[in-house]
C-alpha cells in the first residue's frame, strides 16, 4: 500500500499565520486554476474526494493540509492566473502563495501542474525559476494526458522537456493523468525522495 492512501485532512489557512508548526517536511502542490491540483491529489493518496475538485476555477482559496504520517504533509496551494477571480481576491491568494513559498522551512519540494495542452504560461514560469533560483527541488506535471493521443502526448512531453530546459534549467517533467493514474509511478518516485522514504534496493539489471 502507498504511503499517500494514509493521507488525512488536517488544516485549512488563509496565510502562513494560521498554520501549524513549520517542522518535518512539507510538499506542496501548485498551478494554475483548472490545472487539476485536487484530483492529482485524490488520486495520489487514492481517495476520491481528499481534496476537493470543481469544475469552476478558482475554488481553492486557501491554503489545505493533509497530513500523511507525523511530519510529512501534503500542501494544496491556492490556484493561480483565474481571470474572472476580482483583483483583490487575486492579490490576497497570491499573497498567501508567495508567503507560504518564502517562509516556510519544512518545503522540500514544489509540484507545479499544468495542462499538457498549455505548459509552461509565464506564471508557471515565474514559479518555476523562483523555485529553481532558490534550490528548492521542482516536479513539473503535465496533467490532463488522457486528453492527447500517445503520439502528441510524447511530442508535448518532449517539446516541454526542453523548454524547461532552455528557462530553468534541470527540472524534472512528467505527463501525468487523474484519470487513468498515468504517471503516477512517477510522481510516487519523486516525492518518496523528498519525504525520505527509503526507496527499495532496485537491481542494476
Amino acid at each position: 500500500m502507498s504511503h499517500y492512501s494514509h493521507a488525512t485532512f488536517s488544516t485549512s489557512a488563509p496565510d502562513i499565520r494560521h498554520l501549524e508548526q513549520d517542522s518535518g517536511i512539507e510538499v506542496a502542490f501548485a498551478g494554475r486554476s483548472n490545472a487539476g491540483k485536487s484530483s492529482a491529489l485524490n488520486r495520489l493518496t487514492r481517495q476520491k474526494s481528499l481534496a476537493r475538485t470543481s469544475k469552476t476555477p478558482g475554488r481553492t482559496q486557501l491554503i489545505n493540509i493533509f497530513e500523511i504520517e507525523e511530519g510529512r504533509r501534503l500542501v494544496d496551494l491556492p490556484g493561480y492566473g483565474y481571470a474572472k477571480v476580482p483583483m483583490e481576491m487575486k492579490l490576497k491568494w497570491q499573497k498567501a502563495l508567495g508567503e507560504y513559498l518564502q517562509v516556510r522551512k519544512s518545503l522540500k519540494g514544489l509540484v507545479v501542474l499544468m495542462d499538457i495542452r498549455h505548459p509552461f504560461k509565464d506564471l508557471d514560469q515565474q514559479l518555476i525559476a523562483w523555485a529553481v533560483e532558490r534550490e528548492l527541488p521542482v516536479l513539473a506535471l503535465l496533467t490532463k494526458a488522457d486528453k492527447l493521443k500517445s503520439g502528441k502526448r510524447k511530442a508535448q512531453l518532449l517539446m516541454a522537456r526542453e523548454a524547461s530546459l532552455a528557462f530553468c534549467g534541470d527540472v524534472t517533467v512528467h505527463a501525468f493523468s487523474s484519470l487513468n493514474g498515468l504517471g503516477l509511478d512517477h510522481v510516487e518516485r519523486v516525492l518518496d525522495q523528498w519525504f525520505e522514504y527509503t526507496p527499495p534496493a532496485e537491481s542494476e539489471f
